[in-house]
């Protein structure tokens, strides 16, 4: 009886029907899948045990999903280079109405609903604490940190760092990352050569 791996084998990924599929893609097993074909992944990417990922979603390069993750990408979902997505993060671009006007959930028709629908953009190096949730229409700016338990509800400026329920920005984050990020890519270059 053979063990099998914990993670696709590249030949298994292709087969699941991405748009797009960089290198050096690391899929757990018990990740869920779905609409594949509007997802795209840039090299170096991993997604961990127990993640959900349906819809529009754009993953850069160098990126990380943790554990238990969900990213619902009905409105559209871009992750540029370096960002990292702590556990138990909840990135909605797609939200019911909550007035009460409407009906709600995804058993009732279209027409009895009022769904929002917003694109979510976080930008290059950013930082998602355990347990954040994101709402539809957010951006995150370029090397913004994001607390653990966080309420992101409007947009954040870059390189700050941010907390609360709903975020405030507490203060500002460094951005010596920026010339590590140069070192590595150096590194990484210098290997494929």
């Amino acid at each position: 009886m053979s063990k099998q791996a914990a993670h696709y084998s590249l030949d298994e990924l292709s087969g699941i029907g991405f748009a797009k599929i960089g290198s050096n893609v690391c899929i757990s097993r018990k990740c869920s899948i779905y609409a594949a074909e509007q997802i795209q992944l840039g090299d170096n990417v991993r997604i961990d045990d127990f993640c959900i990922l349906s819809g529009k979603i754009s993953l850069g390069s160098n990126i990380h999903v943790a554990a238990y993750t969900a990213l619902f990408g009905g409105g559209g979902i871009e992750l540029h280079d370096f960002c990292n997505l702590s556990s138990r993060v909840s990135i909605y671009s797609v939200s019911d109405d909550y007035s009460g006007e409407t009906l709600t959930n995804p058993t009732i028709p279209e027409h009895f609903k009022h769904v929002e629908r917003a694109p979510v953009v976080l930008g290059r190096h950013v930082i998602v604490g355990a347990g954040t949730v994101v709402l539809p229409g957010v951006t995150i700016g370029e090397g913004s940190a994001i607390g653990a338990l966080s309420l992101v509800n409007k947009g954040v400026e870059p390189w700050g760092v941010y907390a609360g329920v709903p975020v405030r920005r507490i203060k500002n984050r460094k951005q010596d990352l920026l010339k590590l990020e140069i070192e590595y890519l150096r590194t990484v270059n210098r290997a494929r050569e």
